[in-house]
């Protein structure tokens, strides 16, 4: 693990994305009207999403465990289509190193919460496109993806 005592701490946030995309519109339909067996999807994912963030240290080898003090993770159907569902995550903290790992997590393990309660439904579910839009904080300063 690389040492982080000599840094100083900072206010930091990173957001992640990803996409859901279905193979068929019925499947978003059932999400979005609540009517999916397995029950809330959206707010079953959402929850995933808070709670594997503040366990990445466990499960990324050599992550620094980092006191978060906010996780939000938004689910939404993508404006225009009637098959994909945009995942975004956001994490703050204020620390001695970034929060991405735990912004990645979250919107990650959200997405897969997503295709756990509907897979039943629609076996042809792809996740994609996961990565850091915007990161803020530390000595490097803020990126956002262009």
């Amino acid at each position: 693990m690389v040492s982080i005592s000599s840094k100083q701490p900072t206010s930091r946030v990173a957001k992640a994305v990803c996409t859901v995309t279905f193979s068929n519109p019925t499947a978003l339909r059932l999400v979005r009207d609540n009517q999916m067996k397995k029950g809330d999807v959206l707010g079953v994912a959402r929850v995933a999403g808070i709670m594997a963030a503040k366990r990445t240290s466990d499960l990324i080898p050599l992550c620094h465990p980092i006191a978060l003090s906010h996780v939000s993770v938004e689910l939404e159907p993508t404006a225009g289509t009637e098959t994909e569902l945009r995942v975004e995550a956001t994490v703050t903290c204020d620390g001695k190193t970034g929060v991405e790992m735990e912004a990645l997590t979250a919107a990650s393990t959200a997405a897969l919460t997503v295709y756990d309660m509907c897979k039943a439904v629609d076996k042809g579910m792809v996740i994609g496109g996961l990565r850091v839009v915007l990161k803020d904080g530390g000595k490097s300063g803020r990126w956002e993806m262009p």
